[in-house]
């Protein structure tokens, strides 16, 4: 099971994804591909912010119907405790929202669908794809 993430799922959004990626996701059925609370709240953010209600339409439709959305929850949150120790430990930091991402993704054992594979694959035990090269 996969999660996409912000970058990846705003171009699927606008059509602008590799058309090898556009087949993947075509391919997957709405039981089998994720995004977190986190993705949406920053793709609501970017088509409430340029007052883009032709966005904002297509984010709903997508999240009604062709992907599940997976809450922060408690088994996230002892995830994200876990890996901001680890990684402030070693001195690598991850911006608030990737890290929720990230233990989102390892709570519910979901690999992380991304175009920032450098920017997660610090995450221990964090399977990371990107579909975008």
């Amino acid at each position: 099971m996969i999660c996409l993430d912000t970058d990846v799922l705003s171009l699927f959004l606008r059509t602008g994804a590799p058309p090898a990626a556009q087949r993947r996701l075509a391919e997957l059925t709405a039981e089998s591909n994720f995004t977190t609370a986190i993705t949406l709240a920053e793709l609501l953010y970017g088509a409430v912010k340029r007052r883009n209600p032709s966005l904002l339409r297509t984010i709903e439709e997508y999240v009604e119907g062709e992907v599940s959305i997976v809450e922060f929850d408690e088994q996230a949150a002892r995830a994200y405790a876990e890996i901001r120790v680890e990684l402030e430990a070693v001195g690598q930091r991850l911006e608030d929202a990737d890290l929720r991402i990230a233990a989102i993704c390892l709570a519910h054992d979901l690999t992380l669908v991304t175009g920032n594979v450098r920017h997660f694959e610090r995450v221990p035990g964090l399977r990371v794809e990107n579909w975008l090269t």
